[in-house]
């Protein structure tokens, strides 16, 4: 099962970051996709670093993985994710999230590209992302 964003949900995140302008990149950049995180996140990564050539493994499921080990031990950004989905009309908390995922040391992440992540953990849930979503291993 594929995980997007519909263009309602699209939209409404467009409004709410309207002064984020790498926001906009992604999230037109994710319209044009119909809302799929994996074919925005490639896109988006392609044009700031060069044509992927690793094409054995997913990178959008690598770095989701990486992230993983980041992201759910990490008890201030899963701080500032709980704030901002009890108040999700808030554009500087969403902001934040977005700024947590760039800085994170060692990622090469421009803010576009963290924009498609965080909408992708708002999506599915941080609890879920990091219980659940666990690639498996067995291949």
């Amino acid at each position: 099962m594929t995980t997007q964003l519909d263009l309602t949900e699209i939209n409404q995140i467009q409004q709410l970051l309207n002064d984020y302008e790498p926001a906009q990149k992604a999230l037109d950049t994710l319209e044009q996709n119909n809302g799929n995180f994996n074919t925005t996140f490639d896109e988006l990564w392609t044009e700031k670093f060069g044509t992927d050539t690793y094409d054995q493994k997913s990178l959008w499921q690598s770095t989701l993985t990486v992230l993983r080990k980041e992201l759910c031990g990490d008890d201030g950004f899963q701080a500032q994710f709980k704030e901002y989905t009890k108040n999700p009309g808030s554009a500087p908390l969403l902001t934040g999230l977005i700024v947590s995922i760039t800085t994170l040391s060692g990622l090469p992440l421009d803010p576009a590209i963290s924009t498609v992540i965080v909408l992708y953990l708002l999506k599915v849930g941080l609890k879920i992302f990091c219980e659940y979503t666990e690639p498996d291993n067995s291949n």
